[in-house]
């Protein structure tokens, strides 16, 4: 039976909504934490950015005591870092997400068991989360943990992960675990962690990683957007896919940087055709604010 077709009033509000949801907006994550002269994190949580991604939880597993490392900010030790208590409940009442990162580039960390995984996942839920104990942040709680996973193999990350969504299933509030792997697929220390499906949001470094990054200048984003496609298109999450860039070329040694208007230009029109983008990921706060990087291309992410 052949089908007739009635134009209806609702017609256009309906296509016009279904390509609004096509070209959705993008949000902007930031790692603040390395640099004093970044500012404060009530400065960065103000700065338009949807998740601000604490940096880092540095020393962990290996028999030793978890400790952070936020560079010049304050000292773990002495207790002054929880004087950011009151800067992150300010952050999340404006809607902002605060995450901890344990890893990073530096530092002695790695698990050597399932046991030293359950340790950690009890301390950064009693420490930082939703459980009961000496609190390096204060009485804040935060919205989850970022792994930053760059040295060592990967071994009982999977189970960290897994040990983490079920204390954040005890808990009365939504808890994140996000993951911030190297572009080269799949990832030396991530892999395993990342297929459990287990993490929210994925902000991939496209960084200090000359097979899958854009060389500045070049006009040729296929390297990249290869291996974009490899990431949005292969590792389960259930919220979004983030473009890891960084905010210089002071912020990225070994290359990468890609200038705003190439950003916006010749990569975000490949990246935003995933269906799983989320925005981009600035490596770091400290170079953002010297060169304004984020600013100048948000209205395009």
């Amino acid at each position: 039976m052949a089908c007739e077709f009635k134009w209806s009033p609702l017609l256009p509000i309906l296509l016009l909504a279904g390509m609004a949801g096509v070209s959705r907006a993008g949000n902007i994550a930031v790692y603040w934490g390395q640099n004093v002269g970044e500012g404060t994190l009530a400065e960065a949580c103000n700065s338009g950015y949807a998740y601000v991604i604490v940096a880092f939880l540095s020393t962990f597993g290996n028999g030793q005591a978890p400790a952070l490392n936020l560079a010049g900010h304050c000292d773990q030790n002495s207790g002054t870092c929880a004087r950011f208590s009151s800067e992150i409940t300010a952050c999340q009442a404006n809607g902002v997400k605060v995450l901890l990162s344990i890893g990073g580039g530096s530092g002695g960390y790695g698990l050597s068991s399932t046991e030293e995984a359950q340790s950690l996942a009890t301390y950064l839920w009693d420490s930082f989360l939703g459980g009961s104990g000496t609190r390096p942040l204060g009485d804040a709680v935060l919205d989850g943990i970022d792994f930053d996973i760059e040295t060592g193999n990967q071994a009982h990350y999977d189970e960290l992960a897994t040990f983490l969504s079920q204390l954040g299933a005890q808990g009365g509030k939504k808890m994140y675990l996000t993951a911030a792997p190297q572009c080269p697929y799949p990832d030396a220390s991530l892999d395993r962690a990342l297929q459990t499906g287990l993490f929210d949001n994925v902000w991939v470094q496209f960084y200090n990683n000359p097979p899958c990054q854009y060389t500045s200048g070049s006009g040729d984003a296929s390297s990249l957007l290869s291996a974009w496609n490899t990431w949005t298109s292969s590792v389960k999450v259930s919220g979004s896919f983030y473009l890891g860039v960084p905010a210089s070329k002071d912020a990225a040694p070994s290359g990468g940087y890609v200038p705003p208007g190439e950003l916006t230009s010749t990569v975000l029109p490949g990246v935003k055709g995933a269906g799983n983008y989320g925005g981009i990921m600035v490596w770091d706060r400290f170079n953002d604010v010297q060169y304004s990087y984020s600013s100048q291309v948000k209205d395009s992410v």
